[in-house]
C-alpha cells in the first residue's frame, strides 16, 4: 500500500513544551517518546495549529477531487496527466493527487490530541480545553468524511498509532461512508453547544468546523435525513448568530432591457469555513489552484480546467424573472413579470439564464506570443488564501435535501424558490404557504423567528430569498418555476425536488470542491449508479456524444474511488 504510507506512520513526533505533532515520513522512521500529556495551554494551541497547519495539505485536493471527477468541470488540452486520469477515474496509486497519508496524517494528530488532551482541566468553572477538543473531534470526523467519498472504504482507527507495529493497515477493519457516520454521530452529539476556539489567526481563525454541520453531514451521507434537516436548522436558526441568505448577495439585472446588472458582494462573506493558505512557501503550505483553474505567469497563463460545456448548457436553461412594478400612490406595486429574450443575448450568450456563470468566469485576449496562451481565464470562485469547506448557501442546499429526503419536498422546494420564513411557511396574499398536513409533520424543522428570517415585502425589509433567486432574479413570482401539480405521489415530488436541488447544487457550488460528492450520494441514495454515471459522461453537453467508455466504467461503484494501493 504505497510503501505501508496510508496511516502517514510518521509517528516520530516533534516534541517541545509538551507539544506532539506528527510528520509525514515513512514506516521506517525512527520513533521517538511521545511525551507528556497536552496540559498546558500552549500545548493545546500549538498542536492544535498543527492540526490545522496537515489540513493545509489535503485543501487543494477537496476542491481538484470534487471538481475534477464530477460533470460541471472540463478539463482543457493542457491539463496534466494525473488530472486527465482522475477525470477519466483510471488514476493509479502514483497519482499526485491520490496522497491518502495526507489524511490519516490529520487523523493520526487529532488521535493523540484527543488521547492525551487534559480534558478535565477547569478555570473559574469553565473546562479550560473543552472547545479544542471538540473542534479536533469535528476535523477527524471530516476528515474521515473525505476518506470514505475519496475512497470507498477506508481502515478506521481512533487511537494514536505509537509504534511501527501498530501502523499496518490490516489490523483495522475498513469503514464505509455510512459506518464512518454511524460512529462520529454519537462521537460528536455530546459537543453540540461547545463554542468554537478562540484560538486562531494567520488565516486559520475560520478553519474550525461548527459541530453542526458535520453533524449535519454525517447524518445526510448516513440516510439519518430529519436528523440532518435538524442540524442545519438549528445551525441556521440559532439564536445567537441567525444565518440569512442576505449574507450571500443576488446578482441581478437592474433595468428592464437587461442590459445593465448588480454584482457587488456576490462572494463576500462566501465561506462559513476554510482552510487557510500561507502567502509564500517559505511560510509553509501554499494553494496552487489558481494554475489549474485560472490563468498564471507560471501557468503561462494555460489554465487546465474550466467550466464544461454541461454547466453551460445548465446555466443558459434557467428563466431569470424580473418583476415589474408601477408607482402607485407612492407605492412600489408588482404588476408583472418580464425574463430576458434569448435574440437580445446573441452577442453575450453567457449572461443568458441564470446570471451566476457569467461573473464566476471572465476571459481576456492577449497575444504575447507562441510560448503564451491567447486566452486568460480569470476565476472568482478560486481563493488562494482560503480554501472553501461550507458556504452559506451550500449549508442551506444541504438543509433542502435532507428535508426533501425526510418528506418534506414543499418545504425543501420553498428554501429553492421563496426562502424560509413565518410568511412564506404560512403563506401571503400573493401565494400559498406550505401545505398544512406538510408543516404539521416537520413541527419545529418550520420554525423560524419571524425577527430574524424576513421575506419580501415585510415592514419594508428583507433577508430572506430562495437560493435560486442569487442568479434568476424574482424566482418568488416565476410561476413556471414550482412542483408540478399532476405528480401522483409524494415519491414523484421528492425525486422531482431532488433533481431540482441536484441542478441547483451544480449552479450554486460550482468550483467548490463539493459536485462529485453531491452526485455520489444521491446515486447512493436512489441505489441508482447510472444517475452518477449518466451526468459524468455527459460533460461535454448535448450537443457531443455521452462518452461510452466512461459510462459504462461508472456503472461500477467501485471506480468511483481511487485506489489505496
Amino acid at each position: 500500500m504505497k510503501k505501508n504510507k496510508i496511516f502517514s506512520m510518521g509517528v516520530a513526533l516533534a516534541l517541545g513544551a509538551g507539544v506532539a505533532i506528527t510528520s509525514c515520513v515513512d514506516t521506517d522512521s525512527n520513533l521517538v517518546d511521545l511525551g507528556p500529556d497536552l496540559d498546558s495551554p500552549n500545548d493545546t494551541v500549538y498542536s492544535l495549529l498543527g492540526v490545522l497547519g496537515k489540513m493545509q495539505a489535503v485543501a487543494d485536493r477537496t476542491i481538484i477531487l470534487g471538481e475534477v471527477k464530477g460533470d460541471m468541470t472540463a478539463l482543457t488540452d493542457a491539463a496534466t496527466t494525473d488530472l486527465q486520469d482522475i477525470a477519466n477515474f483510471t488514476a493509479t496509486a502514483d497519482n499526485r493527487y491520490n496522497v491518502p497519508e495526507d489524511y490519516y496524517a490529520i487523523i493520526q494528530n487529532c488521535n493523540y490530541y484527543i488521547a492525551h488532551a487534559d480534558t478535565n482541566m477547569s478555570l473559574r468553572g469553565e473546562k479550560v480545553f473543552i472547545r479544542e477538543y471538540a473542534a479536533v473531534k469535528a476535523i477527524r470526523a471530516w476528515t474521515y468524511l473525505q476518506l470514505a467519498i475519496n475512497y470507498g472504504q477506508v481502515p478506521f482507527y481512533t487511537q494514536p498509532l505509537m509504534t511501527e507495529a501498530e501502523a499496518d493497515p490490516s489490523l483495522y477493519p475498513k469503514y464505509d461512508v455510512k459506518q464512518i457516520a454511524d460512529y462520529f454521530i454519537p462521537d460528536l452529539a455530546p459537543y453540540l453547544e461547545t463554542d468554537l476556539p478562540l484560538a486562531g489567526g494567520g488565516g486559520h481563525s475560520a478553519s474550525f468546523i461548527p459541530v453542526r454541520l458535520i453533524l449535519g453531514d454525517l447524518c445526510l451521507w448516513g440516510g439519518r435525513y430529519r436528523e440532518a434537516a435538524q442540524y442545519y436548522h438549528d445551525y441556521l436558526t440559532h439564536v445567537d448568530a441567525p444565518r440569512t441568505t442576505s449574507e450571500r448577495s443576488r446578482i441581478q439585472w437592474t433595468n428592464d432591457d437587461f442590459t445593465s446588472k448588480s454584482i457587488s458582494g456576490l462572494y463576500s462573506p462566501g465561506y462559513l469555513v476554510a482552510i487557510g493558505m500561507e502567502g509564500q512557501e517559505f511560510d509553509g503550505t501554499v494553494s496552487y489552484l489558481d494554475d489549474i483553474f485560472s490563468s498564471t505567469d507560471d501557468n503561462n497563463y494555460y489554465y487546465q480546467a474550466s467550466v464544461s460545456p454541461a454547466l453551460r448548457e445548465l446555466s443558459r436553461s434557467q428563466r431569470y424573472v424580473r418583476e415589474v412594478t408601477a408607482d402607485v400612490a407612492g407605492i412600489n406595486t408588482p404588476i408583472d413579470t418580464i425574463s430576458p429574450n434569448v435574440v437580445d443575448f446573441a452577442n453575450r450568450s453567457d449572461e443568458y439564464g441564470d446570471l451566476r456563470y457569467s461573473v464566476t468566469l471572465s476571459t481576456t485576449k492577449v497575444d504575447m506570443g507562441d510560448n503564451y496562451a491567447e486566452t486568460r481565464l480569470s476565476n472568482a470562485k478560486i481563493n488562494t488564501s482560503n480554501i472553501s469547506l461550507y458556504r452559506l448557501n451550500s449549508v442551506y442546499l444541504r438543509m433542502a435535501e435532507a428535508y426533501n429526503r425526510a418528506g418534506f419536498p414543499e418545504s425543501a422546494f420553498f428554501i429553492l424558490k421563496y426562502g424560509l420564513s413565518n410568511a412564506t411557511i404560512n403563506g401571503t396574499e400573493t401565494f400559498k404557504g406550505i401545505n398544512q398536513g406538510e408543516r404539521e409533520r416537520a413541527g419545529d424543522l418550520l420554525t423560524w423567528n419571524q425577527y430574524n428570517f424576513i421575506s419580501y415585502g415585510m415592514d419594508g425589509t428583507e433577508n430572506t430569498w430562495g437560493i435560486h433567486s442569487v442568479g434568476c432574479g424574482d424566482t418568488r413570482c416565476d410561476v413556471e418555476y414550482a412542483i408540478p401539480d399532476d405528480l401522483g405521489s409524494r415519491e414523484d415530488s421528492i425525486l422531482f425536488v431532488e433533481n431540482l436541488i441536484c441542478d441547483e447544487m451544480a449552479l450554486e457550488q460550482t468550483f467548490d470542491g463539493l459536485r462529485f460528492g453531491d452526485l455520489q450520494r444521491i446515486a447512493l441514495r436512489r441505489g441508482d449508479p447510472a444517475f452518477l454515471a449518466d451526468k459524468v459522461a455527459r460533460r461535454n453537453g448535448a450537443s457531443e456524444p455521452r462518452d461510452e467508455d466512461l459510462y459504462s466504467r461508472l456503472l461500477d461503484k467501485n471506480n468511483w474511488y481511487l485506489p489505496l494501493e
